[in-house]
């Protein structure tokens, strides 16, 4: 029988397939013409993003309680960065079931590690409100940093400040960036691309600490990159439960372009 509490996310978690969590897509639109994410493979500089219709979550949301669901959480990227919790909030209001939609306040893995505990709780027969609190405690344990080769596609975006763009442009800097509250926030400047994937495993290995973790290398267009920094990784943390190297989409890579290199970090005992 399946969890009576279904999992809801977005396409920008960028988890395979998971049995038990259904996936709305996130849209791309380029020259009025909208895609779902996973289906464009167009130019990204060109492009823009677009939350889902709240339809789509209603469709959604009356599906599962059809299939048997009596409750549904329904997790997503941040409020910061996209829409895509407002429309499931609208959504959520006539729901056929209740609804606990949840600000991730991240995205790509910072999203899917949530997600991941919400589909563990809901099928051990967890409640609404337990799974929801596994949700949150998973959130509170993930923190995540990356690095882009220009700010230019950021600053195009309005996801972080046009000054600070400007400043990284203009001195050749290469970005290390972290996700605080929520917001993509500039964590360091380092002068070359070798120098600025050197300091961000240096800080996923601070932010790991002595318990068991979970860690994702997340590139985009950048794969060798990403398996090398998580051999690297994998040699110098002990307490690894479990690594990934995920490539994100077109979503995030209208936001930060070609070559970005992401760690999320997640406590493995929560």
């Amino acid at each position: 029988m399946p969890p009576l509490v279904a999992v809801v996310t977005d396409s920008t978690a960028y988890l395979p397939a998971v049995p038990g969590a259904t996936v709305v897509p996130v849209q791309v639109i380029v020259s009025g013409t909208s895609y779902d994410e996973g289906s464009f493979t167009g130019d990204l500089a060109t492009a823009t993003t677009s939350r889902p219709a709240p339809a789509r979550f209603a469709s959604c949301y009356s599906s599962l309680a059809a299939e048997g669901a009596t409750g549904i959480v329904s997790i997503h990227v941040s409020r910061e960065l996209s829409g895509t919790a407002e429309s499931a909030l609208v959504a959520a209001r006539d729901a056929p079931v209740p609804v606990e939609v949840i600000d991730s306040r991240s995205i790509a893995m910072g999203l899917g590690y949530p997600v991941l505990a919400a589909v563990r709780a809901a099928a051990g027969g967890a409640s609404l409100e337990a799974v929801t609190s596994a949700v949150r405690r998973r959130i509170a344990a993930t923190r995540t940093f990356f690095y882009v080769d220009t700010l230019d596609y950021l600053r195009r975006s309005g996801r972080i400040g046009a000054a600070t763009s400007l400043v990284g442009s203009a001195l050749m800097i290469k970005p290390l960036l972290h996700l605080v509250d929520g917001r993509i926030s500039l964590l360091e400047k380092v002068r070359t691309s070798s120098r600025a994937i050197a300091r961000l495993e240096d800080l996923a290995v601070r932010a790991v600490g002595d318990g068991p973790v979970e860690v994702a290398v997340q590139h985009l267009g950048a794969r060798e990159r990403a398996e090398a920094l998580a051999e690297r990784l994998l040699k110098r943390v002990s307490g690894v439960v479990e690594l990934k190297v995920v490539e994100v989409g077109a979503v995030i890579g209208v936001h930060v372009g070609p070559g970005m290199l992401g760690l999320t970090v997640t406590s493995g005992d929560v």
